[in-house]
Parts: C-alpha cells; structure tokens; sequence
C-alpha cells in the first residue's frame, strides 16, 4: 500500500473512565489526523465528560452529534477537577459508556463498527461479589491513604522479597495496598470478594461477560509477576487471595470477546463487535507515540514528567529506581516518573515572576550549558528516582550577577536534568536510547526540547500526532480485528516523525558537567528536605 495509510477497521475506543471516543474518517494518517476526542484536557466549568466530546468532535471534525448529550457534571474543587457523587462508582461508568456509545454512533452505519479498545485508567481497584455486583466504590488510583500498608509491605514484608515477586516496590497507588486498607477496615466486604478488577476491565466485563486485563495494566497491581505474565501466588498469599479471585490475563492487543447478545441489542451494534483488551494509559499512550520495539522512548513532558522506554527483555533494576512492566506491544517498558516537569515552569512563571509570555521569557536566553544557577524541580516531592514525598524545589548558585533569564534557564535545565535520572538508571539495565520521542504541553518550546537534547545527548522528534492514549487504543483494536499483525507494525505505518531537534556535541559536554553537579545535590540536601517538613 502506498499513499495514505489507511486502517480499514471502524473502533470504538473508551479512555480513562468511560470517555468514549468514535473513531471516525479512518483513511487520512499522513497528515496531522483528528477523528479521535480526548476530553480532559479543557473541561469548561460545568460540562459534562459527553459534552466535552460533542465541542471537541466539532472544534476537531466540524461534526456534529446529537445537542442533547448525556453525562454527569463535574465538580471544580481547588482547581482540578473532581468526579462528584458516585461517578466513582464502577456503575456510573458503564452506564455513561452506554450512553455516550449511543450518542456518539447514532449517526453512523453501526454495521461498520468492529471493535471496542480501551485505555485505562491504571491502578484503581473494583472488587465484585459471587453475583457479580459492585461491593463497595472503586478505590482510584490518586487515593492516597495506603502509606501504612505500603509500609507494612516495603518494611515488614520486605521490599526486596516484594520486589522479587512483582518486579516493582509497593506505592500508594497500587492496587495491593488497597485490599489490605480493605481487609483492614473493611473486613466484611473483603471476605465477599470473587473477584479484583481495575476500571477499564470492569467495563469491558460489563460489555463481553469475560472476567479479563491486559499484561500492561495488571502490572500496577502489584499482584503480577511481571517478568513472567502471570499472577505471582506469593503476593497474593501475602493479600490474602486466591489467583481464581483475579481476571484472566491476556496480552493487549488480544480479543477477549464479543458484544454480549442484550449489550449489542441496546447499542445497536453487531454482537460480532470484538472487544479487545486494551492496556493501561501509559503504555497505551506510549503505542500512540509509536514508543513500542527495542530501546524506543517517549518523554512526556506535561504536568508531570514521564520517561518510558519499551524493552524487548524483562530486567530488574536496582532499588526499583523505575517502574518495570509489560507493554502494550507485547514486550516490556521501563518507567521513571518525576512530578514538577512542566508545571515547574508553569510555577515559576505564572506564580512567581507573572507573566504567561512564556516564549518572550525564554527568547533571552542564549547560550546553553553555560548557566551557573541549579533548580531542583521538587515542587511536589520527587518519585524517580528519590521516591521522597519530603523533596522540596531549590535554587542554588546564584550571585548578584544571575539575571531572571538565567532563573528561568535553571527552570527548564533543572526538569531535563531530573528527566536524565531515570536515563542513567536505564543505562544500568543495558538499553541504549540513541533519540526519542517527546509530547507534551512543554514540548511546544522549541528552547525546551534543545535543552533536552543536549542534557541526554539523544535526537528528540516530534510525531504527527498528539492524541498518545486514544490513537494507541485505536491502533491495538485495529491489530485486534486483524489489520495489523502486530502493534510494532501497525506504530511504524501510521505515525510519522515531522520534526527533529538534534543534540550539539560541545553543549552535551558543557551539560554532562552540569549534570554531575545536579546529581550531587539532593544527597547534599536530603537531610534538609526532611527538616523542613518536621
């Protein structure tokens, strides 16, 4: 095939929390494309999760669906936004997936539709009865209160045995902390449970009868052995659970099943309609980005910073410094996350200096690995690789000659240095990343991504697309159905690279000096960091 790239497949794809995109005019890849509707990023204040994909499909398509969508409010509640009510309730989600399904296919030959992907929201914990029934509300994955089972699991367990068995230490997100919270204080409801399942496999049981997950997603149980694809029996023992109480584990891009017969009669759609298992949201947006085959990687830097590596091999890696799990792609990834990436920048210059002209601030700076002024980026504590909550954000090295052109260097150098941690750790398990991938509101800044280049020495490109979760989904559901015959294939023919910042040898060898001050820094002020919070 030559030309435009085509998946001749319709999908539906349903992203974190039963958002359902329909994915439309299929035919048009070699260009920027735009069938696929992301709400989340722009809810406006009051609208509802259908309502922002009706404005999105038509700011993005000039399609129009149907005025009266249906959904349930959103809250704003100190600036972010919450789910009010029981819309944390895994019944709330199929009930608005079923809805939104409807709204958004009414004008389309559902006869055309093929398939249903997912891409989940990771790590939140849905426990069922013998009936099948929701017992309690799902536990999300930003529910902070498991420090102590944490603690109990790293320290009394032992970190080192848990990590023998899943290949990763306990967080607070994960889902184990969270049966034993249950277990704990809860023990009534926990002795009821026939089965654990994470969000999106709780709708995708709701629409195929199948009890399933996806080899990515299972991974941020803590409950998988990881390197193996299978539940480790060990940590359930720990949890107290039987591997019949968990889902059937299946690859990603793998069917799972059909509509079921009364789901495909209220939908309207052909109960041949395959359901795919999808994977979890970074790894899903990593096949968005084309991060899938040996030593790919993909920088996210948004809010917060994502490091993901795709690896053909399973590998430990020393103090569970990054997340190791199975990919998408069938294969494996390494994972660093640091929390204050571009909203370090988006701080210092709304919050501190006043000002949104963030390209005429960064217009003065001109010479790069020059700057003598250092910024940790610890703004929120730090996960990769301090895993520090206390971690607090420094300037250090100014004199009465530093400019504010070279605090907002430091800025944006302190952010690609703390992205270069999680590179050093990887350098250590033997993946070599010679360029990567980069997405991201911070990856608009020209300045930015040279500054990135430099610091890890690599190529940095941008893609022909920026709907990383969504179009991912779309392309496991088109290997699913069969277009594809594999996700490594499907990536390398429809995303393409349309610009490339290249790395400046003098600059990396003036950064790898910087870097090695950078590094030194915490060490030096772990202490203070844990006084400070006293």
């Amino acid at each position: 095939m030559t030309g435009s790239v085509r998946i001749s497949a319709r999908v539906i794809v349903v992203d974190d929390l039963g958002c359902v995109l329909l994915v439309r005019a299929l035919d048009k890849l070699d260009s920027k494309p735009a069938f696929w509707i992301t709400p989340g990023g722009a809810l406006e204040e009051g609208e509802s999760l259908s309502q922002a994909a009706a404005r999105e499909l038509r700011e993005e398509t000039g399609l129009a669906p149907a005025p009266d969508l249906l959904g349930r409010p959103l809250a704003l509640s100190s600036g972010k936004w919450i789910y009010r009510g029981t819309l944390s309730q895994s019944e709330d989600w199929y009930f608005g997936l079923m809805d939104g399904i409807k709204e958004l296919t009414q004008a389309c030959d559902k006869t055309t539709i093929d398939g249903i992907s997912f891409s989940g929201q990771m790590h939140g914990m849905v426990i069922l009865d013998e009936e099948d029934q929701v017992i309690r509300p799902a536990i999300l994955w930003n529910d902070g209160r498991t420090q102590a089972e944490c603690d109990y699991l790293n320290d009394e367990i032992g970190r080192d045995k848990v990590s023998a068995c899943t290949g990763n230490m306990a967080l607070t997100g994960f889902t184990a902390p969270k049966l034993l919270l249950v277990k704990k204080h809860e023990p009534d409801k926990f002795a009821r449970i026939k089965k654990v399942m994470l969000p999106k496999d709780y709708i995708a049981y709701r629409l195929s009868g199948v009890h399933c997950t996806d080899v990515s997603d299972a991974s941020g149980m803590l409950l998988l052995d990881v390197k193996h694809k299978c539940w480790s029996k060990e940590m359930l023992g720990i949890i107290g659970l039987k591997e019949e109480q968990l889902a059937e584990i299946f690859e990603s891009y793998e069917v799972v099943g059909t509509l079921k017969k009364e789901v495909a009669g209220e939908l309207g759609l052909p109960e041949t309609v395959k359901v795919i298992a999808g994977g979890g949201d970074q790894a899903v947006a990593a096949v968005g980005t084309g991060t899938v085959g040996h030593g790919m990687c993909n920088v996210s830097l948004g809010t917060s910073g994502v490091v993901f590596i795709a690896s053909k091999e399973y590998a430990d890696v020393d103090k569970n410094a990054l997340h190791v799990f199975a990919h998408a792609d069938g294969k494996y990834h390494f994972m660093g996350v640091m929390l204050s990436a571009a909203a370090s920048n988006k701080w210092w210059m709304d919050e501190i200096i006043g000002t949104r002209e963030y390209g005429k601030e960064q217009a003065e700076i001109k010479k790069l690995g020059e700057n003598n002024v250092y910024f940790l980026p610890y703004l929120m504590g730090e996960r990769t690789p301090h895993n520090n909550p206390n971690a607090r954000g420094t300037f250090i090295g100014m004199t009465m000659d530093t400019s504010r052109a070279d605090m907002t260097q430091a800025v944006l150098e302190g952010v690609a240095f703390a992205l270069r941690d999680s590179f050093e750790i990887t350098k250590k398990s033997g993946v070599v990343i010679e360029r990567i991938r980069i997405n991201g509101g911070g990856a608009k800044s020209p300045l930015w991504c040279r500054i990135i280049a430099n610091v890890l020495n690599v190529k940095v490109d941008k893609i022909n697309s920026e709907e990383g979760p969504a179009f991912g989904a779309a392309i496991l559901a088109a290997v699913g159905c069969g277009q594809y015959a594999t996700v490594e294939e499907a990536a390398g023919r429809l995303i393409k690279v349309i610009e490339t910042t290249r790395q400046d040898p003098e600059t990396v060898r003036l950064y790898n000096k910087k870097y090695n001050v950078f590094k030194d820094l915490y060490p030096c002020l772990k202490g203070m960091f844990d006084r400070i919070v006293e």
